[in-house]
């Protein structure tokens, strides 16, 4: 991927299941929506240390900027009691 491309997911993600946000090696995105189809946790985590910084219970969309990169990344976590859809979307700022 180059500059400026397009990151984008989407899975289905069992209950108490994540989502990671998270480019490989030495890329960086910014992420600029996350979707979800039922109840969410959405945190920072570095592999060790998590930051649960939104909750949210219903069907949505969270519009974000957030920076991730290979250590510093965004997990989605499926609190809703059954499988559901989370999706993101953002762009590569360094390939």
């Amino acid at each position: 991927m180059a500059v400026n491309d397009t990151v984008s997911n989407c899975e289905s993600v069992a209950n108490a299941a994540y989502l990671t946000i998270q480019p490989s090696g030495t890329t960086e995105w910014v992420i600029h929506n996350i979707d979800f189809g039922g109840a969410v946790e959405i945190s920072r985590f570095d592999g060790t240390n998590e930051i649960i910084f939104r909750t949210e219970s219903a069907i949505g969309e969270y519009a974000c900027v957030r920076h991730v990169t290979n250590s510093d990344y965004l997990r989605v976590k499926n609190i809703s009691g059954g499988t559901i859809k989370i999706g993101y979307d953002g762009v590569v700022t360094k390939a």
